[in-house]
């Protein structure tokens, strides 16, 4: 019998379209139930113990944390989306935890207090995407013809950036083609776009005008 899943979800998590992502790319069937992190249920607080999303039921049983749901999914599952040499592997997961660290700094971005911090944020993405576009190759993926687990991990990333674009124009992908190139790959493929709702961009916007930052004070 086949395991039935279901995902704990907030709209605008980008480590939940993470998981999204590999459940749609394994071709699984599985209920998505979106919370208000704000005010957190107390079933959710059972089977998530950082109090964060995503979280995995497994035939009822609790996953939590985004890199160990998806690592699961791919070694219990067919077509596996992590290379098979384990070197490459480890460097795919290490690309994973960069693509973490470049959440926290969007994070940093827009909640940046003032334009002086804003810019300096602006700035430290920038540089992270400068090295990523050193580490790509032909493409049209991370490494080369297929879609693996580190490609899910990046597209919730360049997400943000088609609002923030709509914003103001930061030149965080000037003089990058493979990384652009890539981007628009990602943006292309149907697991990457069902990950959300349609309403994703809205709800991003009004989260993003609630925070009254810098980032805020210029959609006015």
């Amino acid at each position: 019998m086949s395991n039935t899943y279901t995902l704990v979800s907030h709209k605008l998590c980008p480590y939940v379209q993470r998981a999204a992502i590999t459940l749609a790319e394994k071709g699984l069937e599985f209920e998505r139930i979106d919370i208000d992190l704000a005010n957190k249920p107390d079933w959710f607080l059972q089977v998530s113990p950082l109090g964060k999303t995503p979280v995995l039921l497994v035939d009822g049983q609790a996953i939590f944390e985004s890199a160990v749901i998806c690592e699961y999914l791919d070694e219990t599952t067919p077509h596996r989306l992590h290379p098979e040499a384990a070197l490459e592997r480890a460097q795919h997961r290490a690309w994973i935890e960069f693509a973490s660290t470049t959440l926290n700094s969007i994070g940093g971005f827009y909640n940046a207090a003032d334009a002086q911090i804003l810019h300096a944020k602006a700035a430290e993405l920038r540089t992270k995407f400068v090295q990523l576009e050193k580490q790509l190759g032909d493409g049209p993926y991370f490494s080369g013809e297929n879609f693996n687990l580190v490609d899910a991990a990046f597209a919730p990333v360049f997400r943000y950036f088609d609002v923030f674009e709509q914003i103001a124009d930061f030149r965080f992908f000037t003089d990058l083609p493979k990384l652009k190139a890539w981007r628009q790959t990602l943006q292309a493929r149907a697991s990457v776009q069902t990950a959300v709702s349609e309403d994703y961009s809205t709800l991003l916007r009004a989260f993003l005008h609630a925070r009254h930052s810098a980032l805020s004070a210029l959609m006015q």
